[in-house]
Parts: structure tokens; sequence; C-alpha cells
């Protein structure tokens, strides 16, 4: 990765306040703002679950709509 990309990167992080930055002379330190990360990872979890109910819910719609798509099947076999 080239250093542009890389402060691209940690600007990024900067502004999203997941890390903090320290200036030593010529250098600057970054550190990860727990806090923040805490907050992020919550939110991905919350994320995650709606995701999860919404994809168990199709999966229950499309196993009735299976299976009435089977009966209906039957019914024109018969």
């Amino acid at each position: 990765m080239s250093p542009p990309a890389v402060s691209q990167h940690l600007k990024i992080l900067r502004e999203a306040q997941l890390v903090v930055v320290e200036k030593r002379a010529q250098q600057r330190i970054y550190r990860i703002n727990p806090t923040a990360v805490q907050e992020l990872e919550g939110w991905a979890r919350n994320l995650m679950q709606l995701w999860t109910q919404r994809f168990e819910a199709l999966d229950a719609l499309l196993a009735v709509e299976k299976e009435n798509l089977e009966q209906a099947r039957k019914r024109k076999d018969q």
C-alpha cells in the first residue's frame, strides 16, 4: 500500500473518530479510540441482527410459497 493510500485511510479513520492522533516532532502516532470502536461494534451487531431477522422472515415466506407451489402442482397432476 502506498504512503498516500495509508494517509487517506488514516484520515478517514480520524474523521470517523475511530483513531486519535498525537503529534511528536515529525511523527504522528495513531491510537485506536476504544469508545468509538465499541460504538461501531454495537451498531454493526444491531445491523446484523436486523438482517438476520429479515432473512429468517424471507426463508419462512419462501418455505410457505414453495409448499403452496408443490400443492398446486399436485392438484394439477390429479
